[in-house]
């Protein structure tokens, strides 16, 4: 299923989540525009994407395209498409199948991707990941406006007021008034214990910065990030930073109102995470304590922070809705690579502006870093024109793989990426995850002595398990490669003339973007 980076329309995702196959209620996936409209994958991604992969364009007569699984991320949709819901099936036109690259090429095309969650080709069609960040530029006229209604209301409120304050007084000039107020301990007996919101929230913001990214043209946005350690790194999205990375300028302002500038460590568009580390970082940062996203239940409650459009220090609630949700997203711009991911869906409220920012249980443990939604497709939104906001279906990259991520970033500056070296179609019609019969530019289908030639794959085959997790489409199969490491065993069931085999094959490794 596509989604939007919270805030521009992104492409549709993969149709349906990677399902344990003894889960009865997993739930299928639907690739949805950018703003709602269920697009097909389009067929020809590579399991190991590569670099390298045109956007499919949403038109419904297109060769299918190919990617390769686990080596890399397919192109972003072309402008225009109409931005998709990541994981929830959403009705719609399907995007053109992207076109089968090279072995191993890079990135593979996205299925209905949708938008990040801070505004840049988030979900809101058109949106992108970061509330839009203008410099030095006015408030924008959505809160402006919305600023004025409020200030008309109070002068009229008072007015009215004032009148029948007089009014009363003239009438009731010996009368008298008695009021009841609470008790000198009320204050105390409300319960902010340990595991409540308000003590969760008291505890994890104090970790967590607003991010402005300005490039050197002047473009840039606002997004959300937290402290990963105490040496000064903060983890955040790749759509967050990714303004900032030629030349421009990284801020990041804590909630007391210390602001330091900041630099891009290492960032890797295919799983949509980068980290920064902020220059003369103070003694005192406190890193927030990191959960483990493998188990966390359908149902558990979820606390978001961030700063939807532009409003820093937001606090909002809900509960994890699903698990492994295949999901591809980007910012939705013609050169915009889609990010994938096995996401975790919540509906606590996130908006244009929360890219980045931590999802926590009810501990205040992080269990995903807020990355894309869902959106309505409407236009418009609080703060910044042509930006939709929170219908409840929010995305998150689950920590577990986020943590990997950041240290291999940290490590070498560099993403690494599993594969299985072989391109599959993105379409979401044939069951499963279909090697197609060429790669992209006329390259083999199947990595020579890679690891899915070793393992006995060939053209034709549709692969429609890994491990135990269902495999519905290319995207999907790409997202759940991807939350693996270089070196893991899998198991890999797929179907050929008819029959279904399983072979276990050892994923192997692709380091960078490109």
């Amino acid at each position: 299923m596509s989604t939007e980076n919270e805030g521009n329309a992104v492409p549709p995702a993969p149709s349906a989540p990677p399902v344990p196959v003894a889960s009865p209620d997993a739930s299928p996936q639907a690739h949805t525009a950018p703003e709602g409209t269920d697009v097909p994958a389009g067929p020809g991604h590579q399991a190991d994407q590569q670099p390298g992969q045109p956007a499919p364009a949403p038109q419904t007569h297109q060769a299918p395209q190919t990617h390769h699984a686990g080596q890399g991320y397919p192109a972003a949709p072309a402008p225009g498409a109409e931005p998709t819901a990541p994981l929830p099936p959403v009705p719609g036109t399907a995007p053109q199948p992207p076109v089968a690259g090279p072995e191993g090429a890079w990135p593979p095309p996205p299925p209905g991707t949708p938008t990040y969650a801070d505004g840049a080709g988030g979900a809101g069609g058109g949106a992108a990941w970061g509330a839009s960040y203008q410099q030095p530029a006015p408030k924008p006229k959505g809160r402006g406006g919305l600023i004025a209604a409020v200030l008309v209301a109070a002068l009229v409120a008072g007015g009215l007021g004032g009148g029948l304050g007089y009014t009363l007084a003239r009438n009731n000039d010996n009368g008298s008034s008695t009021t009841v107020s609470a008790s000198d301990n009320g204050a105390a007996q409300v319960k902010r214990a340990p595991g409540t919101i308000a003590n969760v929230a008291a505890k994890a913001l104090p970790s967590t910065v607003t991010i402005e990214a300005e490039g050197s043209n002047g473009d840039g946005g606002t997004g959300t990030g937290f402290v990963f350690d105490k040496q000064g790194h903060i983890i955040t999205n790749n759509h967050v930073v990714a303004d900032a990375l030629d030349g421009g300028k990284l801020t990041a302002t804590f909630p007391d109102g210390r602001k330091y500038d900041a630099e891009v460590v290492g960032h890797a568009q295919g799983y949509d995470v980068a980290v920064v580390k902020l220059k003369n970082p103070p003694s005192d940062l406190n890193p927030l304590p990191l959960g483990d996203s493998d188990k966390v239940a359908v149902g558990d409650e979820t606390i978001a922070i961030g700063a939807p459009f532009g409003l820093s220090n937001t606090v909002t609630t809900g509960i994890i809705s699903a698990k492994n949700r295949p999901v591809a997203s980007s910012d939705g711009s013609a050169t915009s690579k889609a990010s994938y991911m096995s996401a975790l869906q919540t509906d606590a409220s996130i908006n244009p502006g929360n890219s980045g920012g931590p999802l926590l249980d009810a501990s205040g443990a992080v269990i995903g870093i807020n990355s894309a939604i869902q959106s309505s497709g409407s236009s418009g939104g609080f703060g910044s024109g042509g930006q939709s906001g929170s219908i409840g279906l929010g995305f998150a990259i689950p920590i577990n793989q986020a943590k990997y991520v950041a240290q291999q970033l940290i490590k070498t500056g560099k993403p690494v990426y599993a594969k299985i070296g072989a391109s599959v179609s993105l379409e979401d019609s044939t069951g499963g995850a279909k090697i197609t019969d060429q790669g992209a530019d006329g390259a083999a289908a199947v990595e020579a002595n890679g690891p899915a030639a070793q393992a006995g794959l060939k053209p034709g085959d549709v692969i429609t398990k890994l491990d135990d997790s269902v495999i519905d489409s290319g995207p999907t199969l790409i997202g759940e490669i991807w939350t693996h490491k270089p070196g893991d065993k899998v198991t890999i069931t797929y179907k050929r003339g008819g029959q279904e085999h399983t072979v276990q094959l050892t994923l192997g490794a692709r380091a960078g973007d490109s």
